[in-house]
């Protein structure tokens, strides 16, 4: 089949796009998942998907390399490169040809590997390759459904219109495939003889609010016939010997439990490592919790993760953020995670959550603002400026976490800082009375 690109082939009349179950072409084609799939193609997509970080966005480039086999199966293998944040994934994944679902390959794909799974070629659970009669094989876009959602209550997957799309990687004539979810109308644009979709908007289910997204993607570019590699010169993060000696980031070892400043809402916070390393990452997990519940997550929370100076002034030394392209960061669930690189001098980082309330994407919060200040050690590549937790007693570490959470009072938690003191532990620079942050900070920016 032809791929309909910038119009080239005339549009049926216009009352035929809108018709429920079916939309007519000429040649009355079948479209699956895969199809046209051939060595060379070359694909770049944005995209996310709820089950990975709430569906924050990345980048993943596909390249159709050539032919493998999974036992009696033939496959396509595949070179991927995946930009998320400030991390770069590199690796291989095979995709079947029958239904282009991705298998094996790198293990460091893995979690994009499923997020690729469940979006860009979901479909293929219904629309696929397998010449088998029943549920499986080709669809017709003048089918009147190409199957049901399996969830309870779930509606007809229907070809519903035929619509000129206009993606990053060019214009299209699409066939809209569409179904509610919870009151929503999830939308995946797909092309005649084109082998994935070229934009997808599609939302969990719910019994009732704002159903979140539950993934999305556009085609940003592509490329036919392309021989070589891509990805030759492109480096992945675990082969970077820049960050080889970075601690690991697998499990969030450490964690602050406190109220907001102004006790709008409690934020229990994860990160690893203990001592975050400039130029290294670093992960964080945010759990914002309800004031009067512990264990109540708050929904569509509006955020960001900022970084002060000594005297907390404005305009703020970092943005996580406007670090990937956004006004602020929003957890639909009130659970989420940050991976980042650490560009913090060595010395203690004033780490600001920054909650600008709670409301759904695009609309302003009515909720009030608040913030929590996290104070972390940042330590040089070699390790110079922070001293290993080891050296630390462990009822020092007891007494702050105490002091944190109000069990202890503060003659307590100053003999710890003292011994700290005492022995060499814990140095003070010498600095003029007055001109440092002392028992309350400024925070006139942050109101």
């Amino acid at each position: 089949m032809a791929i309909l690109i910038f119009g080239t082939i005339p549009l049926p009349y216009a009352a035929a796009q809108f018709q429920a179950g079916g939309v007519s072409l000429p040649g009355d084609p079948v479209w699956y998942a895969g199809i046209g799939l051939k060595q060379g193609d070359f694909f770049r997509y944005s995209m996310c998907h709820v089950d990975y970080k709430e569906c924050a966005e990345f980048e993943m480039d596909v390249w159709i390399k050539g032919d493998t086999k999974s036992g009696s199966e033939d496959k396509w293998l595949t070179e991927v490169v995946v930009y998320d944040g400030n991390k770069v994934v590199k690796g291989e994944m095979d995709l079947g040809k029958l239904a282009p679902e991705p298998s094996g390959g790198s293990a460091d794909l893995s979690v994009y590997r499923g997020a690729f799974k469940s979006s860009i070629v979901w479909l293929s659970a219904f629309a696929n390759g397998y010449y088998e009669g029943g549920d499986k094989g080709p669809k017709k876009f003048s089918a009147k459904s190409w199957g049901k959602i399996g969830n309870i209550g779930g509606e007809q997957i229907i070809p519903t219109s035929i619509e000129k799309v206009t993606v990053k990687a060019g214009t299209y004539d699409t066939v809209l495939i569409s179904w509610k979810t919870g009151g929503a109308v999830s939308k995946v644009w797909v092309v005649d003889g084109f082998p994935f979709p070229v934009k997808a908007q599609t939302y969990t289910h719910v019994s009732s609010g704002i159903p979140p997204s539950e993934y999305r993607f556009e085609l940003l570019e592509y490329k036919q016939n392309v021989k070589q590699s891509p990805f030759a010169n492109i480096l992945s993060d675990v082969d970077n010997p820049e960050l080889k000696n970075c601690p690991k980031t697998d499990s969030l070892t450490h964690s602050i439990k406190r109220p907001t400043k102004n006790f709008s809402y409690q934020i229990h916070a994860y990160y690893t490592p203990e001592y975050p390393v400039q130029g290294c990452p670093m992960k964080w997990q945010f759990n914002f919790l309800s004031k009067y519940h512990e264990t109540e997550f708050l929904n569509q929370v509006q955020y960001d993760l900022v970084v002060v100076d000594d005297k907390f002034t404005l305009p703020p030394l970092r943005s996580v953020a406007k670090d990937q392209g956004y006004d602020y960061l929003y957890s639909p669930s009130g659970l989420s995670t940050i991976d980042m690189i650490v560009q913090e001098q060595p010395g203690t980082a004033h780490y600001v959550v920054y909650v600008y309330g709670l409301a759904p994407q695009g609309i302003v919060p009515s909720s009030p603002l608040d913030y929590l200040v996290i104070d972390l050690p940042i330590a040089a590549k070699d390790g110079s400026s922070v001293t290993p937790s080891q050296n630390i007693p462990n009822w020092v570490k007891n007494n702050a976490k105490w002091w944190a959470d109000g069990s202890i009072d503060d003659n307590s938690f100053v003999q710890g800082i003292q011994f700290l003191i005492k022995e060499g532990i814990m140095k003070i620079p010498q600095t003029a009375q007055g001109s440092g942050p002392t028992g309350s900070k400024p925070d006139s920016w942050l109101d």
